[in-house]
């Protein structure tokens, strides 16, 4: 069995303000609890065009508050941006207003470029990744170990780490975390990580056993040509991210891939490579090899698709077309 999830950066479409983009996850969140997702993650990202997911706890609220069983998170709050006794108030007042559905993803990357790094933390010092595991434990256990308390006191919230390399595979592994493979855009490592990952897990506290969550683009639709349609604005925001155009995201264009010259369509190719398009029953292949390959215990989704509704019926049909394979 496994179980299927959603990530979302919280786009906003070309000709859109950021109240569509709100309106629109709040509408997918709805729909997809109706439709046996686990869990909805938001990924904090900063001063990127077109990605308006940088205040993740307000929006980890806002979701939450819009639905009743679905488990809502971050994918990931990226930990050196802040001060993890911060973090814990914030997940532990979350976890507070909605029990036992809360999710805290943690990674390191910044989430943005130099300037913003600088405007966020006032330097570019590095901290320690796994001191700021620790303080962030410690806090939410309010066990005693660190100096201050974080308030509202103790929170059992699952915390996860991100990662979309050996390192954090071995961080992950070391501590005995769940673990979020970043394989929807950074698929290169994906099988060593996950391998190692597994064969070093050190059982702990909060995990018995290893768990993995792998990334995954997934674009269905009635028929193949219009999957292939609605894919073209995650598609085309990516080649544009790569040649520093980066912006709203676009409208879909037909043959938006042949357009491309060769060397951008492989690059886009191999950094989309764990993607699924195509009508139910091409996304239900798709997936079921990439759980027999991977043996992931939940497929995360990332479809960045310009209609609301094409984007609610998208996911619909990935989890009908697994449907006796989901928890």
């Amino acid at each position: 069995m496994t179980a299927l999830s959603v990530l979302d950066l919280m786009m906003i479409g070309e000709e859109k303000t950021f109240v569509h983009t709100l309106e629109d996850a709040v509408s997918l969140a709805r729909h997809v609890e109706a439709h046996g997702y686990k869990r909805y993650w938001i990924a904090e990202h900063h001063d990127l065009p077109g990605i308006a997911s940088s205040a993740t706890t307000l929006l980890i609220q806002h979701l939450a508050a819009a639905t009743s069983t679905l488990r809502v998170g971050s994918g990931g709050i990226m930990i050196p941006n802040h001060s993890p006794l911060l973090v814990a108030e914030q997940f532990g007042t979350l976890d507070t207003l909605f029990p036992g559905r809360i999710d805290l993803g943690i990674g390191r990357a910044p989430g943005s470029a130099g300037p913003a790094i600088l405007a966020i933390r006032g330097d570019a010092s590095e901290r320690d990744f796994t001191q700021d595991i620790q303080q962030l434990t410690d806090y939410l256990a309010d066990d005693g170990n660190q100096p201050a308390r974080a308030i509202p006191g103790k929170h059992d919230v699952p915390l996860w780490l991100l990662g979309s390399s050996m390192n954090s595979a071995d961080l992950a592994a070391k501590l005995g975390l769940p673990y979020a493979f970043a394989s929807h855009f950074a698929p290169r490592f994906l099988m060593e990580a996950i391998t190692h990952y597994r064969a070093t897990f050190r059982p702990s506290a909060v995990l018995e056993s290893p768990y993995v969550i792998a990334g995954a683009n997934v674009f269905a639709a009635p028929t193949r040509a219009e999957a292939d349609y609605l894919a073209s604005s995650h598609r085309q925001w990516v080649s544009n991210l790569y040649t520093g155009k980066a912006g709203a995201l676009p409208r879909p264009e037909e043959g938006f891939m042949e357009r491309l010259s060769n060397y951008d369509r492989q690059n886009l190719a191999e950094a989309m490579s764990c993607t699924a398009i195509g009508n139910k029953d091409d996304v239900g292949r798709w997936l079921r090899q990439f759980i027999a390959t991977t043996e992931v215990d939940e497929v995360i989704i990332d479809a960045r698709i310009y209609d609301p509704d094409a984007r609610c019926r998208s996911y619909q049909l990935a989890a009908e077309s697994i449907s006796d394979l989901l928890d």
